[in-house]
């Protein structure tokens, strides 16, 4: 990792892009319906954690995330537990074919990705991301990301801004197929025949730009690295590296 005046280049860009931006707050009590632990029903509603949406340190590269069909975020959330349940966001889908990429700037990060035709998952996904670590949400795959840490998660995505992300199922279903408590993962009784989860690696693959030691906002200078994000199409090649 570079540093810069003895701070990380992640800390201090996404300070940067964050400084002057209101966030998106999302409170316990909007996550009622995804909670393993309904004790969590009667607590006081709290803050859980920070989204910050559509973010760019210059008008020119708004403008050109925008031609790209894009959009840049920052998510921070807190350490904690919702009971007995490590602290977790809400989980949600994508229409079509879109994909997803994450960055973890700061702590560490569960990403649990779900693979579903109609009430059935088929493949289940949990890949562990430190400090500069990339993970790439193929298309097909519904997700939540957990904090299991004592630190503070900082992590950015790029993703395709023509849609918005769907979380009925997730809701409908009490939440992602497994919840992971604090002694390990244990499946939701919601979903019927299980797949064992698969643990994988983060994605940091230079073939499409990605680099542990590189801060991907850097990528605003090469969009079309991210064509597979809104056009996926002619990347099954990569789809097929990160799923195994």
């Amino acid at each position: 990792m570079v540093f810069y005046a003895d701070v990380p280049i992640y800390q201090s860009m996404s300070s940067d892009l964050l400084s002057g931006v209101k966030p998106d707050i999302r409170m316990l009590h909007d996550m009622d319906d995804v909670l393993y632990d309904r004790s969590q029903l009667n607590a006081p509603d709290t803050e859980l954690y920070y989204m910050y949406r559509d973010l760019s340190l210059s008008k020119a590269d708004h403008e050109r995330i925008l031609e790209h069909h894009l959009r840049y975020d920052i998510t921070v959330i807190p350490p904690g537990m919702l009971g007995t349940e490590y602290v977790k966001t809400a989980g949600h889908d994508h229409p079509g074919d879109y994909g997803e990429i994450y960055e973890v700037l700061d702590g560490e990060a569960q990403y649990l990705l779900q693979k579903r035709e109609g009430d059935t998952v088929s493949d289940v996904i949990v890949v562990n991301a430190g400090a500069g670590d990339k993970v790439i949400i193929p298309p097909g795959y519904g997700h939540v990301t957990i904090n299991s840490s004592n630190k503070t998660l900082k992590m950015a995505n790029w993703v395709c801004g023509d849609f918005s992300s769907i979380y009925d199922f997730f809701r409908e279903k009490g939440g992602a197929s497994y919840f992971m408590l604090g002694d390990g993962f244990i499946p939701n009784p919601k979903y019927a025949d299980l797949p064992e989860i698969r643990f994988l690696k983060p994605t940091n693959y230079s073939d499409v730009g990605l680099y542990k030691s590189k801060e991907m906002y850097g990528l605003v200078k090469q969009l079309d690295m991210l064509k597979y994000l809104a056009d996926p199409a002619e990347y099954g090649w990569l789809f097929d590296k990160i799923l195994g």
